[in-house]
C-alpha cells in the first residue's frame, strides 16, 4: 500500500501556487516540524515539569500554562528560521513579532495562531492543539512586517490548519483547494495521508455549546437549543450534545461527523470570545473548503469581517451549512442580542 507523507503531498501541489516558487511549501514543512516537536512534550507533559502555569497572564488575561509558552516559542522559532516568514500575531503575545534579521524580512508571508488551544484541558489530558492562518504580506518585502500584514480579511488566506494533539496526533490544512488530515506515524516521524478530501456532511447531529452559559446567551441561541433537544425522527432530534472545551477537538470531530460548534455573544461576552484572526478565520477557510459554513450568527460571513485589531473577538457559528442556517433562522426570529446581566443577577 503507497504512502504519501505530508512533504510529499505539499510539493506535489505547489504548482497550484506559481506564485510562491516554493516559499508556501517551504513555510507549510516548518509549520509540520515544530507540531512534531510540540507533540514530543505534550505526550510526555505528565512526566517532565511543563504542566502548571508559570505565574503571569496572556494579554486576554488568561494564566498561561507553560507548555503555552513553550509552544509558542517552538513555532516562532521554527516560522523564523523557514526565512519565509516576516512576522507573527500569536495569542500569547500582545503585539505582533516582527524579525529583525535580514533572512526572515525578506518573507513574504505572515503567520496568525493560536500555539496551543485548549490549554485549560492540558493538566486533564484531553484533545488540545494548535491553529494557524497564513497570509502574503502587504508590506514592502525586505522590511520588518507592519501592523496592516496582520489585518487583512479572511479571505485574504493563503493557507490554514490545525494540528490536534489527541489520540493521535493529526495536521488539517486547505490552502483554498480543498481539505486534507495527516496522522503523525510515531514509527517513522512523519505526517502520513489519513484523510483525504475531506467534506463535512450538509446535515448532522451533535450540537456543540457550553450550555452552562445558557442563561446568559441571546433569546435565539436559547430556542435553537430548545430545537436540538425536542424529538423529531425525520431530522433526526434531538441531537446529540458534545462540548470538550477545545476549540480544535470539538471543530475536528463535527468536521468529520457533521455538526455545529457555537461561541455566541454573551452577557459575559458581549463581542464573543473567540479571537477573529487566529481562531475563527483559519478554521472558516477550512469548514467552507469542507462544504460548511462559518458565520458571526448574524448572516455575516466569518471570513468577509475587516479585522479591526490583532486580538478581535467575534461571536462564532461554525459546522455542517444546514444547521449553522437553521441557527441563523433562530437567531433571526428570536434576537441576537445578549440579555441584560441585571436581569440575570435577579
Amino acid at each position: 500500500m503507497s504512502v504519501t507523507t505530508l512533504n510529499e503531498f505539499i510539493i506535489e501541489r505547489q504548482a497550484d501556487f506559481p506564485y510562491a516558487k516554493g516559499e508556501l511549501t517551504r513555510l507549510l514543512t516548518h509549520m509540520s516540524v515544530a507540531a512534531k516537536v510540540v507533540n514530543r512534550e505534550v505526550n510526555k507533559a505528565g512526566l517532565v515539569d511543563i504542566l502548571g502555569e508559570i505565574g503571569k497572564s496572556n494579554v486576554h488575561g488568561e494564566d498561561q500554562k507553560k507548555l503555552d509558552v513553550y509552544a509558542d516559542e517552538k513555532f516562532i522559532n521554527s516560522l523564523k528560521s523557514s526565512g519565509e516568514c516576516c512576522g507573527i500575531a500569536s495569542e500569547e503575545n500582545k503585539d505582533i513579532v516582527s524579525f529583525d534579521e535580514e533572512l526572515p524580512k525578506q518573507g513574504r508571508y505572515i503567520v496568525t495562531m493560536d500555539p496551543l488551544d485548549g490549554s485549560s484541558n492540558i493538566d486533564v489530558n484531553v484533545s488540545i492543539g494548535t491553529i494557524f492562518s497564513i497570509f502574503r504580506r502587504v508590506s514592502p518585502v525586505g522590511h520588518k512586517a507592519a501592523p496592516e500584514d496582520f489585518v487583512q480579511d479572511g479571505t485574504k488566506q493563503v493557507a490554514a490548519g490545525y494540528i490536534i494533539y489527541g489520540s493521535s496526533t493529526m495536521m488539517v490544512y486547505t490552502t483554498g483547494r480543498g481539505v486534507n488530515g495527516f496522522t503523525l506515524d510515531p514509527s517513522i516521524g512523519e505526517f502520513c495521508l489519513s484523510h483525504p478530501d475531506i467534506l463535512i456532511p450538509h446535515s448532522g447531529i451533535i450540537y456543540s455549546i457550553n450550555e452552562g452559559n445558557n442563561i446568559k446567551f441571546p433569546e435565539g441561541v436559547k430556542q435553537y437549543l430548545k430545537y436540538c433537544q425536542e424529538k423529531d425522527v425525520p431530522t433526526g432530534r434531538p441531537y446529540t450534545s458534545r462540548y470538550i472545551g477545545s476549540l480544535v477537538a470539538d471543530f475536528h470531530r463535527n468536521l468529520l461527523k457533521g455538526g455545529i460548534f457555537i461561541y455566541p455573544i454573551s452577557a459575559g461576552y458581549p463581542s464573543g470570545k473567540l479571537r477573529l484572526l487566529y481562531e475563527c478565520n483559519p478554521m472558516a477557510m477550512i469548514i467552507e473548503q469542507a462544504g460548511g459554513k462559518a458565520t458571526d450568527g448574524r448572516g455575516t460571513r466569518i471570513m468577509d469581517l475587516k479585522p479591526e485589531s490583532l486580538h478581535q473577538r467575534v461571536p462564532f457559528y461554525v459546522g455542517s451549512r444546514n444547521m449553522v442556517n437553521t441557527a441563523e433562522e433562530f437567531m433571526k426570529k428570536y434576537g441576537w442580542k445578549e440579555p441584560d446581566i441585571s436581569d440575570i443577577d435577579k
